[in-house]
């Protein structure tokens, strides 16, 4: 999947969870969110594995709970670097952050499945 769609998977799901959960909002352009889904997804990608390899312990006696833990401290810390670099994204509390992340991580799952669906195909015409 190349990286543009990932990103737009990433701005989509975003946007899903600034329109339903409150204490997130977003007040720039639509081409700045685009900015903002790219941050998230460095986040995700560099200090999410982090926090999970500093977390394990937690993760073993909760049996992986403790990722939506995790989840919800990168969703912070991406609120946080995209706040810092200006682009108006804001998550406030610990709440928002963790609803935020679980509905991100929803939504780009089902939307990945039909992107998915759709290379699978590609690949076999080839």
């Amino acid at each position: 999947m190349s990286l543009l769609v990932r990103v737009l998977i990433t701005a989509a799901a975003l946007w899903v969870a600034v329109r339903l959960v409150p204490g997130i909002t977003y007040t720039g352009t639509p081409l700045a969110f685009l900015a903002v889904a790219l941050v998230f997804g460095v986040i995700n990608s560099v200090v999410r594995p982090i926090l999970l390899f500093f977390s394990l312990p937690f993760l073993l006696i909760t049996l992986g709970l403790f990722t939506f833990i995790v989840n919800a401290f990168a969703f912070w810390i991406a609120s946080a670097a995209s706040s810092a670099l200006g682009l108006q994204f804001h998550v406030a509390g610990f709440t928002a952050a963790f609803l935020g992340a679980l509905i991100v991580s929803v939504v780009s799952t089902v939307l990945s499945l039909f992107v998915g669906k759709n290379d699978r195909r590609e690949k076999r015409h080839d």
